[in-house]
């Protein structure tokens, strides 16, 4: 039997040929701004940053041991060197070493110029100021060379990246202090439907609480971008019609929750015909089926559908990556696994659907997949439960327990 659903005058689109419209549409962001470095997780880089000293700074030792020179020892016979002093983390050894001489040195020490080894503290035996080395030495080891990660004048990091910790460690690691990054992307966001209540309000015979905005706050929770929440607007197309028009005056992105479907109080898609360009609206996804993407001006417009879970799928799958895009992050495909199904699933052919899965490892690596529950796109429990989505084609046409399938686990969804 084929999906119902997909059945429209025109074929819907794919969910590959709507991503492959919105990056065409879709303009990176140009603006840029200084900021410094601890505040700069998560934002993306405009300009390259060039390492403006050598990483490592100075040759230094990589372990705990004794700084020595190669040609006091003696290839396959014990052999014994003088103590002369110690060279410290921050406070290198001052002298300069002679012939049968070595210094005790600690990881991140100063290498002294005349040592070209370091041999771990473990293997020798210390009498005094006599070292002991063993007859299996070996020479030129355990010191980090002088820009052996990076030379001065190289690109540490290239623009676009999104900066992480290790990011901001490695150019902290540099001495920079300060990085150019592209300004965050302006969203508003709001839900539209006489039946909504914000929560924290009493709620009356025949509302619901709107828990859209709540996720699509936590959705957006990004240092790359500057959200504002317009709150709940009603089933008014005057009234919806002039809050797009506002926000589009003043953000680069919209992102709406209800209101995209076919009912007789869902205004979306013939407001955004009146005052905008409609790409496209409905695409084969299920759950989210009625996504509309357009623009309002210059302002980026997505409706997304009003049921809860249809709303975390279409915005993990289709938005995200148009803000990334946006952001200056060139767009990329979740990764994915296979997994033998452990149950069987429903699906009828006709759209491409993620379904709500629960994803285990058993002891030899094999990757095992069951439903989380029931699939309808208002159930919330069930995504609750869930870490991964099982991605079932257009075509298929439901799975029996044993079949492979693929999934996205949550933690490797784009973030």
């Amino acid at each position: 039997m084929i999906d119902v659903c997909s059945q429209e005058s025109s074929p819907l689109l794919s969910v590959d040929e709507a991503l492959a419209r919105i990056k065409a549409a879709v303009q990176p962001l140009g603006d840029s701004e200084n900021l410094l470095l601890t505040a700069a997780l998560g934002r993306v880089l405009a300009t390259p940053v060039n390492a403006p000293i050598n990483i490592p700074h100075d040759r230094n030792a990589a372990m705990d041991g004794y700084a020595f020179a190669g040609r006091d020892c003696v290839e396959g016979q014990v052999f014994t060197l003088k103590l002369i002093g110690t060279s410290w983390a921050g406070r290198p050894f001052q002298g300069q070493m002679q012939p049968g001489q070595c210094v005790r040195i600690f990881t991140g020490a100063v290498v002294p110029e005349q040592a070209d080894s370091v041999i771990m503290q473990e293997q020798v035996q210390v009498l005094g100021q006599s070292v002991r080395f063993p007859a299996d030495t070996l020479t030129q080891k355990n010191i980090r060379q002088v820009g052996e990660d990076v030379k001065q004048g190289d690109c540490l990091i290239a623009p676009p990246k999104k900066l992480t910790a290790v990011d901001l460690g490695l150019l902290a690691s540099a001495g920079v202090t300060q990085v150019t990054v592209l300004r965050p992307v302006k969203i508003a966001y709001f839900s539209t439907g006489d039946e909504l209540t914000a929560v924290g309000k009493s709620l009356e015979p025949g509302k619901i609480y709107d828990s859209n905005r709540v996720m699509l706050s936590a959705l957006l929770a990004d240092p790359g971008y500057n959200i504002v929440d317009f709150g709940i607007i009603a089933d008014d197309k005057q009234l919806l019609q002039e809050s797009l028009l506002e926000a589009a005056q003043h953000y680069d992105v919209i992102i709406t929750t209800g209101g995209a479907s076919v009912g007789e109080a869902d205004y979306v898609q013939e407001i955004l015909h009146n005052c905008g360009e409609v790409d496209f609206w409905k695409i084969a996804i299920k759950p989210g089926k009625p996504l509309a993407f357009g623009t309002i001006g210059g302002c980026y417009f997505f409706g997304l559908p009003g049921n809860p879970v249809a709303v975390v799928v279409t915005f993990q799958q289709i938005v995200l990556p148009a803000l990334r895009q946006l952001s200056g992050i060139a767009p990329t495909k979740p990764l994915t696994l296979t997994a033998t199904c452990a149950c069987s699933l429903k699906k009828s052919p006709g759209r491409q659907e993620y379904q709500r899965g629960i994803l285990s490892q058993d002891e030899y690596g094999e990757f095992f997949v069951v439903s989380a529950g029931r699939q309808g796109s208002n159930i919330l429990s069930s995504m609750s439960q869930s870490n991964c989505y099982i991605v079932l084609p257009t075509t298929c046409n439901g799975v029996r327990a044993g079949d492979s399938v693929t999934v996205q686990p949550f933690c490797l969804l784009i973030e």
